[in-house]
């Protein structure tokens, strides 16, 4: 037997189904198509963000050669050379007083054993992962946009579950990079590789494109959980506070 809701309205019942008082289907689709392509750009950006040797630019300071000359002011400036690198290789300009040279490296195998490699491993895990998880997140929006979702992974639940995932790798990317190059002085370490009278010290640096690239990323990954929320989706594990009630209903039993 079923159960059938109804209003009455002059002596006839008249069957009513609920109305959707959400966000039209028409702009929940734009807003998950834009959340889709958003998601797979980042995916491409952070890509290309890893194969660049721009993630760190600075300069390098000569520090044995400028002592013994008591290099100062001008002088200075011939014993500073330029650092960038990436996660996997980069490239330095050696000035010790006699003209610029530069050399090409490599973090594997050459820097492994002067490098934090477990941090430096990780930071390149998270990369990977923050890239399928974007992917993973266009995906699952664009199914949203066009498909007929379930109430699962497949549905809002899912698209929270994979932005918040890509925005926490993004942040652990930073965090863990950040501590490899101002904690453990990775610049430093770099230009003493296999350097044995001349000492060098880290003179100035910054992060340089692909550094911020990640940032980005994270902050899309998080603007895509608050578009999720502005197409009607509550956030997980919150209540609708109108769940549950119909009013001017009447009941009839078969």
């Amino acid at each position: 037997m079923g159960r059938i809701r109804c209003h009455c309205l002059a002596e006839n019942c008249v069957p009513q189904r609920t109305l959707d008082t959400t966000m039209p289907a028409q702009q929940k689709k734009i807003i998950f198509c834009i959340a889709g392509v958003l998601s797979f750009a980042c995916a491409l950006g952070t890509a290309a963000a890893i194969g660049t040797q721009r993630w760190v630019k600075g300069t390098i300071l000569c520090k044995t050669g400028a002592l013994l000359v008591n290099a100062t002011g001008q002088e200075l400036e011939k014993f500073i050379g330029e650092i960038q690198y990436g996660l996997f290789h980069g490239e330095r300009v050696r000035q010790c007083g006699l003209g610029g040279r530069p050399f090409q490296f490599s973090f594997f195998p050459d820097l492994l054993k002067v490098i934090p490699a477990s941090i430096h491993v990780s930071v390149i895990l998270f990369c990977t992962v923050l890239i399928i998880f974007a992917l993973v997140g266009a995906g699952f929006f664009m199914f949203n946009a066009f498909g007929s979702p379930y109430e699962t992974l497949h549905g809002p639940v899912g698209l929270y579950l994979w932005s918040f995932i890509a925005c926490s790798c993004g942040c652990l990317i930073m965090i863990l990079f950040s501590s490899e190059v101002k904690i453990h002085h990775l610049s430093e370490k770099i230009a003493n590789f296999k350097e044995g009278s001349f000492t060098f010290k880290t003179h100035s640096e910054q992060f340089a494109n692909s550094f911020w690239i990640i940032l980005v990323c994270s902050l899309v990954h998080f603007l895509n959980a608050l578009l999720i929320r502005f197409a009607g989706f509550q956030f997980p594990f919150s209540k609708s506070k109108d769940s549950g009630t119909i009013t001017g209903a009447v009941d009839l039993m078969y």
